[in-house]
């Protein structure tokens, strides 16, 4: 038999490329890998250990800038050239391709909700500046207990410049959420966030605040202040950071007897109770997206609509009673699938929440339950009464895209801003963020949004300018009352009040035929009216997923405009740049054939069809006719007369709605349009509303029905958003 030549030559071939691909499948991915992360300017180094094992590989990773070694993943794949590996509890997930000399990997980080891009190599990464390695060399730390006046000891961080030829101010932060999760032997990770206090050589000083984590006593969810403390039993976190700074400035070596308080979200609420302290040595106060109303807008409620996507994973894990002092993170919530919006609709009530995962374990959630409406329980956690008398300097901050505590920001430079003398140095910033962003490094976009500069750059010099000035008598820095960045406008700018007061009140009416106008309408009758279905609800986002996600108030609103359940308002192009700034003000006239109703109002940003995205961003969707959520909130129909006493709708009667939303600083460019939507849900942000009038945290799947709403524009009846136009 004659083999031809071809054949031959062919098998030879594939023969080749098979041991080749066997001979690169047997070479050892084992040994170790170096990559670093940049997450928003915050540079860490990760390292691979992989291993050999009976059953193919194995894999931990160690996070030396975070202190912490020997994580062991959750999942681990490897097959050539693809690599997979997860870490739920660090919510870590990576995807990459390994080269042919198996030199080097690339692929797509995914940490929370952020993606980025990592690649990995065998050779070895110095630490970054930031480094815990690096400060380890400058600093030294100090684990100590503080006595409280009532006995009880306060489990704190110390972390001491090496210097000792000079006094340095304390930076204070006081947290619920674990300040030193690994050990007295390992810096925590937040020092290398705060490089730049790292540089002015402060003294950092962090503390579990009382039943929290390694502190002893009891803790209570946003301790109620008491301003008339009768004996040392009267205790609550003001008098806790008395006690604190106290010990502080009388025990911590070469302090020069200064000391400023900060903190983003839970912290910020602390931060607030420093200025309740009223002790002396506290200088300088930064309440940043502080817990301020968890009724009125902060977390748990906006206007009283209950934000269940945000509450209940947070509680789950957070709520629970802690056996002691502890180092230990409590059990997450594990979704059962990975979107939120299925998740919520199969669970049905607020009630199967409880029944179904937390019983009787979680003692706030199970108060939230029991005060559905804005009684006593709500009003004595509001700090904002008190805030009269302040004696530090104060520089509250937020982000415009913060979706859970802008109220809190806005509400609480409010409060110290009217109830003081003007003397008082009272400052807001407001940045282009959500949640806690400028706190971590780089911010040059939110979700598909970007704003051509790092606007957290500009930050943290004037936060370092704050503290400097009033903690090393820094006589140089000036400091304007209000430093606001204009959304797509893209800049900084500087004002003498907050609101502005070169700003004019503009009506902006709904109009016939989806119409949006700054002229009323003349119609005698008009109106739209839509169908709102519980079983149907409008999605918040169009992503499945199982967390909230941190780009959904400046998302593209296309999904949303295309559902019956939406109406649609928009103005003709924009034929000139119109600046709003300042609070937005809601006036609807609705009917409703049910007894309780939600309504959910959204000023949009539509971007002209030819809007392109800069070259270099990472965007999800085209950005032209893109709908940028602005600003967008709920009211719950229920207390349009009282959050104290709701009532009912009266189905069919013509009945006004008036609420405000947070405030914007945003340009509506020439070519764009402005657009309002109106809508009954907004979920699972949001709860569903059964729109019937009961108690929505007891009510039943039974409870819920359908009904038809009502939004009139007319001569009568003209609904209408107020905004503010600032004066150029």
């Amino acid at each position: 038999m004659k083999t031809c030549p071809k054949r031959i030559a062919s098998a030879i071939v594939i023969l080749f490329f098979f041991f080749l691909l066997t001979d690169i499948s047997a070479q050892s991915i084992t040994g170790k890998w170096y990559g670093l992360v940049n997450l928003y300017g915050v540079k860490f180094r990760i390292v691979l250990s992989i291993d050999s094992s009976a059953g193919g590989f194995k894999m931990i990773l160690d996070r030396p800038d975070q202190d912490s070694y020997g994580i062991p993943v959750t999942t681990f794949s490897y097959a050539y050239p693809d690599i997979q590996f997860s870490q739920n509890d660090l919510h870590l997930n990576y995807s990459g391709v390994v080269d042919a000399g198996l030199q080097h990997i690339n692929g797509l980080l995914s940490l929370y909700n952020t993606t980025t891009t990592l690649a990995f190599g065998r050779d070895f990464i110095p630490p970054p500046e930031s480094s815990l390695v690096n400060i380890k060399k400058k600093y030294h730390k100090n684990e100590v207990y503080i006595p409280m006046r009532d006995g009880v000891k306060l489990f704190t961080s110390i972390y001491t410049p090496n210097d000792s030829t000079s006094d340095h101010p304390m930076l204070m932060i006081r947290t619920p959420y674990n300040s030193e999760p690994d050990g007295p032997d390992h810096f925590n990770f937040s020092m290398s966030l705060f490089d730049r206090y790292i540089r002015e050589e402060y003294i950092m000083v962090f503390q579990d605040v009382r039943g929290c984590y390694m502190s002893e006593g009891h803790f209570v969810d946003v301790r109620p202040y008491i301003p008339d403390k009768k004996s040392n039993h009267d205790i609550d976190e003001a008098s806790d950071t008395y006690d604190a700074v106290d010990w502080l400035v009388r025990h911590v070596p070469h302090n020069n007897g200064r000391v400023g308080v900060m903190g983003i979200s839970y912290p910020g609420f602390y931060a607030t109770m420093a200025i309740l302290s009223g002790h002396p040595a506290i200088r300088a106060v930064s309440p940043q997206a502080p817990v301020t109303n968890w009724f009125l807008g902060d977390d748990w409620h906006h206007n009283g609509a209950f934000f269940v996507l945000d509450c209940f994973p947070f509680e789950y894990g957070f709520g629970r009673p802690r056996p002691g002092p502890t180092r230990l993170e409590p059990k997450r919530f594990q979704w059962p699938i990975e979107d939120n919006y299925q998740f919520f609709l199969e669970m049905g009530t607020v009630n199967n929440l409880t029944k179904r995962y937390l019983g009787d374990t979680i003692p706030f959630w199970n108060e939230v339950m029991a005060h559905p409406n804005y009684d006593t329980f709500w009003k004595a956690r509001d700090p904002r009464p008190y805030l009269k008398n302040v004696r530090p300097a104060v520089m509250t901050v937020g982000g415009w895209f913060d979706a859970e505590d802008l109220w809190g920001t806005l509400h609480t430079y409010a409060a110290i801003e009217t109830q003081n003398p003007p003397t008082l140095s009272n400052h807001l910033v407001i940045g282009p963020w959500y949640h806690h962003q400028w706190g971590y490094g780089r911010a040059d976009h939110v979700g598909n949004i970007f704003w051509d500069l790092d606007a957290s750059e500009t930050y943290h010099r004037l936060e370092v300018q704050f503290f400097n000035h009033y903690l090393k008598d820094n006589d140089t820095a000036t400091f304007p009352e209000a430093f606001i960045f204009v959304t797509e406008a893209n800049e900084w700018r500087s004002f003498d009040t907050w609101p502005p007061a070169a700003i004019n009140d503009l009506d902006l009416y709904l109009r016939e035929d989806g119409g949006l106008s700054f002229d009323p309408s003349r119609h005698k009758e008009s109106y739209d009216e839509y169908l709102s279905d519980p079983a149907k609800p409008v999605p918040y986002d169009d992503k499945i997923q199982a967390d909230r996600g941190e780009t959904y108030m400046d998302d593209d609103q296309r999904f949303a405009a295309r559902r019956p359940d939406v109406m649609v308002y928009c103005t003709d192009i924009l034929q000139k740049n119109i600046i709003l700034t300042g609070p937005v003000s809601v006036n609807l006239y609705v009917t409703t054939t049910g007894t309780d109703a939600d309504f959910v109002v959204k000023l949009i940003d539509v971007f002209p069809d030819d809007m392109e995205a800069p070259s270099d961003a990472q965007i999800e969707v085209p950005l032209g006719g893109y709908q940028m959520l602005v600003r967008g909130d709920v009211f719950r129909g229920r207390y349009r007369n009282s959050f104290e006493e709701p009532s009912p709708f009266t189905p069919g009667r013509v009945t006004e709605l008036k609420f405000d939303m947070d405030d914007i600083a945003h340009c509506f460019k020439k070519g764009h349009k402005i657009m309002v939507q109106i809508q009954s849900s907004w979920f699972p942000l949001v709860d569903r509303n059964p729109q019937k009038f009961v108690d929505i945290y007891k009510c039943s799947e039974k409870d819920f029905r359908k009904a038809t709403q009502r939004i009139y524009h007319d001569s009568t009846y003209p609904s209408h958003l107020t905004v503010r136009t600032l004066k150029e």
